[in-house]
């Protein structure tokens, strides 16, 4: 019988439009100064976790905080492009205001949850919930069955660890997710994983950034 994987999930360092509050989905936004102290600062905290891989999305904020985790660990970083966050179409780059603002009717049918609803494309061909968390979803358990009885890293976004947390929680489409903490940049959140089943085991452990001597500012996903 295979053993449950552990799965550190850790949302990517601060970005510059973390600050402004503005929807990144697969645009590549790079980590600020701020991102990048906060993956030094998360590297050192798990340098002695006994990580056996560490994954990330192939954008640059989440593979560059992972870089400085394997690094510590002679590691190194597996990307795949479907750990990305969900693609949010015409809405990237925008800030909330701005979307309620041009687009009422989508901005309103993404605050009733609603699973089906696409917005409209721009670059990218927008997602809906239902397609990103099956993709979420598999892509996790798929990268879980090749390490059964290990505990692996796994560097990403927001809507990644929002999925797997609706997983462990066994809860419906169509209900907005209260979580019990914000998901911080790069706070951790751990998994156990075996087959199709998720079980949350820790949430948001982010007592590693208050260790510098000037707060670091945390920015939720909006």
């Amino acid at each position: 019988m295979d053993h449950p994987t552990e799965i550190l999930m850790i949302r990517h360092g601060q970005t510059d439009w973390n600050l402004q509050k503005r929807l990144q989905g697969h645009s590549d936004t790079p980590l600020n100064e701020n991102g990048i102290k906060q993956a030094l600062t998360l590297a050192q905290t798990l340098r002695n976790e006994p990580l056996s891989a560490v994954f990330s999305s192939d954008l640059q904020r989440a593979y560059k905080t992972a870089k400085e985790i394997a690094k510590l660990h002679n590691l190194p970083v597996q990307k795949d492009p479907n750990l990305r966050e969900r693609c949010y179409g015409a809405f990237e780059g925008m800030s909330k205001p701005e979307i309620k603002e041009q687009y009422p009717e989508s901005h309103a049918a993404w605050y009733a949850a609603d699973p089906d609803h696409l917005f409209p494309s721009g670059k990218r061909v927008a997602e809906s919930i239902r397609e990103f968390h099956h993709r979420a979803i598999s892509t996790i358990v798929q990268i879980a069955s090749q390490y059964a009885g290990k505990k692996i890293a796994l560097i990403a976004h927001f809507g990644i660890i929002e999925s797997a947390y609706r997983a462990s929680q066994d809860m419906p489409f169509g209900i907005r997710l209260q979580m019990p903490q914000p998901v911080l940049n790069t706070s951790i959140n751990r998994f156990l994983v075996k087959n199709n089943s998720i079980e949350l085991l820790q949430w948001g452990e982010a007592e590693h950034l208050e260790t510098s001597q000037k707060p670091v500012n945390y920015y939720k996903h909006f």
